[in-house]
C-alpha cells in the first residue's frame, strides 16, 4: 500500500508561481512512475503532467507546456510540479498519483489516463485569481 500525501497549494494572483509536492510512504518509490492531475468544480478530473520512474521522461498536457515542471527527488520519496505564469483556468484541485507497476506505461497516451494509476493522494487546492 502506498500513501500519497500533496502540500503546496493555496491562493496565487494570475502570473504568480506554486510548487506543489507530494510525498509517498514506502521503500520503492523509485520503482512507480507518478502522475499529477486536477479536477476544478464540475469538471472532470484531468491529466496534468507525468514522469517515469528514473525521472528521464516527461509529459505534459498542452496548455501546461512551458509553464510546469514535473520533477522527482526518488532519495526523498517526493515528486514536484513547478508551476509558473499562473492562470486562472488554473484553479482545480490537483492530485498526484502512483503508478505501482514501474515501468507499466510506454507512451504519452498511457499516462493520461487515470485508470492507469493505482494511488492517488487527497489532493491540495491550488487557486488563481484574477
Amino acid at each position: 500500500q502506498v500513501q500519497l500525501v500533496e502540500s503546496g497549494g493555496g491562493l496565487v494572483q494570475a502570473g504568480g508561481s506554486l510548487r506543489l509536492s507530494c510525498a509517498a510512504s514506502g521503500r520503492t518509490f523509485s520503482s512507480y512512475d507518478m502522475g499529477w492531475f486536477r479536477q476544478a468544480p464540475g469538471k472532470e478530473r484531468e491529466f496534468v503532467a507525468a514522469i517515469n520512474l528514473s525521472g528521464v521522461s516527461t509529459y505534459y498536457t498542452d496548455s501546461v507546456k512551458g509553464r510546469f515542471t514535473i520533477s522527482r527527488d526518488n532519495a526523498k520519496n517526493t515528486v514536484y510540479l513547478q508551476m509558473n505564469s499562473l492562470k486562472p483556468e488554473d484553479t482545480a484541485v490537483y492530485y498526484c498519483a502512483a503508478q505501482a507497476g514501474g515501468g507499466y506505461c510506454s507512451g504519452y497516451g498511457c499516462y493520461v489516463s487515470l485508470a492507469s494509476y493505482d494511488y492517488w493522494g487527497q489532493g491540495t487546492q491550488v487557486t488563481v485569481s484574477s
